[in-house]
This record gives structure tokens, C-alpha cells and sequence, in this order.
């Protein structure tokens, strides 16, 4: 893509997404993603119904009088984004494809991450780790993530969620909250079962995981256009299917669905806080749905 190009798409997304950022997720983003920690404040002296286990011994032996310890929260987090550019990100059968969404997506959250004083960085991955860019704060960091969404030619089209959460929990060694940004469509081979299930449990014990999936509308559902040749994004594999077909399209509908459940199932079964956005759909809302359920 042509430099001139490339920062006309980058100041169009800033715009929007710092718009909404200021506006209309500004303490929705603050209340939902709280620091975790607890750092040390101050001493005080000790007063009925203090927790006993909070006594500085060393400053109660000092004035031969008990004081406690003062723990505040960890205002400071760091937040990454784990970000699938895979193959099949480049479908869309409305204006926008789930790249640009993610993008979008991507942009909003980090814009809200500084401006809550957050450090943001963030893992493009495929079936392989494609580029770790280490979390910072400021602007500038974060223009060069947009650039990299963008305009990031990965080296491979397929998809391994478990690849990206094992290198995410080795790379990051201080708790974090981490968004991970993918379809989520990652299945043990000719079936629905997801491969990702034990790498997000890991995770999600160390850090704060939190699922964005991005879909296409005509992925739920197969219409009926006579026969097809598709190609797999992933495996650039191509396949002639009769769409006319009330079988095939029941077929198709029954593993979309099965595919659904099973990933709600191990969120649910992992803990893990997630929402799922449609690209002919405004993303505003479920954001906001996920700050406040979190909140």
C-alpha cells in the first residue's frame, strides 16, 4: 500500500475511534478494567477492626505501638491486544471486511487504554507468532499499531489460537488484561471441537482474558445460489458445493451452530468475559454491554 495512502486510513480510524473513545466510552473503560493489584500506600496507626495481617512489625517494634499497613489499588495496567490476521479475515459480504473491524476494534481499545494512563501492545498471529509489538504508552505507539493492522502482510493464512495464547502468557510475565480478536474459527480437523480450550484456561489464571469475536453475517448461513466453487482462506483450497441444495445448507447451518455453542461453552467453562460482533453491525453497543457487565 502507498505510504500517502496507508496514513489516510490510519487518520480516518484515529478519528473515529478517538471520537468515540472521548465520548462515549470515557469511565465505561476506567470501571470495567480495574487494576488488579494492591501496591503499598502508607502506615498507620492500628484501630479496632484493622486486619491483623496488615501489621508493619518493624514500625509497630520501632514506636512500641501497633500500626497497619495502607494498600491502595494499581491504577496502572498494561493491556494487550492479541490480534488474529489470518486468512480468513479478509472475508466481509457487506461494506466492511473483519479486518477492518478488527482494526476499528483494536483502535477504540487502545485509544482507551491511554487515555486511562494504560500501556497497550499487542501479538499479530496466525498459525505462528507474526509480530510482538511490546506494550508503551502514547500515541505515536499506538498509530503504529493501526499501520501494522492495516497494512500487516502475515507470512501464513491459517489460524492457531493456542500458538498466540502460549506465547502471550511467556512473553507477559506481570498480570495484564488481554484482548483476544479473532473469528475464533479454529477446529480440530472435520469436526467442531475448538483447540484452544486448555491455552486459555492458562492464560486467563495469569492474566485477564477477554474474547472479541468478529464475524460476517453470511458465515451463519448458506444461500442459495446454485453450485460454487469456494476457497478456503486458510488452506487456499477449493471446493465446488451445490448451494441449491437443502441438505447442504442444513448441514452448513447445524455446524455454524455447533461451532457457536461449543465456543460459548469454553468461554463459560474458562471463565473468560466475551462478546461477539457482527461487521454489519455497530460495534458501539456491545462494547458498551461488555464494559458494564464487567464493570
Amino acid at each position: 500500500m502507498e505510504a500517502t495512502e496507508l496514513l489516510k486510513k490510519v487518520r480516518k480510524i484515529e478519528i473515529k475511534t478517538r471520537g468515540l473513545t472521548k465520548h462515549i466510552f470515557a469511565g465505561q473503560y476506567h470501571s470495567a478494567f480495574k487494576g488488579k493489584g494492591m501496591a503499598f500506600s502508607e502506615v498507620r496507626e492500628y484501630l479496632y477492626g484493622d486486619d491483623i495481617r496488615n501489621i508493619d512489625w518493624n514500625v509497630t517494634a520501632r514506636f512500641n505501638h501497633p500500626y497497619i499497613k495502607i494498600f491502595e489499588e494499581e491504577r496502572e495496567l498494561t493491556v494487550m491486544l492479541l490480534i488474529d490476521v489470518s486468512g480468513s479475515r479478509m472475508f466481509g459480504s457487506t461494506s466492511i471486511l473483519k479486518k477492518n473491524l478488527i482494526a476499528e476494534i483494536s483502535a477504540v481499545l487502545a485509544f482507551s487504554a491511554i487515555q486511562n494512563n494504560d500501556k497497550i501492545g499487542a501479538i499479530l498471529f496466525s498459525d505462528k507468532i507474526e509480530k510482538f509489538i511490546p506494550p508503551q504508552k502514547g500515541k505515536t505507539h499506538i498509530l503504529r499499531i493501526i499501520r501494522e493492522l492495516i497494512d500487516f502482510e502475515p507470512r501464513s493464512q491459517q489460524t492457531n489460537i493456542a500458538e498466540a495464547l502460549r506465547y502471550f502468557s511467556n512473553a507477559i510475565k506481570k498480570r495484564c488484561t488481554a484482548f483476544i480478536i479473532s473469528d475464533f474459527i479454529d477446529m480440530e480437523d472435520n469436526s467442531t471441537n475448538l483447540r484452544f480450550k486448555d491455552a486459555l484456561t492458562i492464560a486467563n489464571n495469569k492474566h485477564d482474558v477477554v474474547g472479541i469475536r468478529v464475524y460476517d453475517k453470511r458465515e451463519t448461513e448458506m444461500p442459495s445460489v446454485g453450485l460454487i466453487k469456494l476457497k478456503d482462506a486458510e488452506t487456499e483450497a477449493y471446493k465446488w458445493v451445490d448451494t441449491s441444495s437443502s441438505i447442504t445448507r442444513k448441514l452448513y447451518s447445524e455446524w455454524w451452530e455447533q461451532t457457536s455453542s461449543n465456543l460459548k461453552t469454553v468461554f463459560s467453562k474458562c471463565q473468560v468475559d466475551w462478546v461477539s460482533i457482527s461487521t454489519d453491525e455497530d460495534y458501539v453497543k456491545p462494547l458498551i454491554l461488555l464494559f458494564k457487565h464487567r464493570g
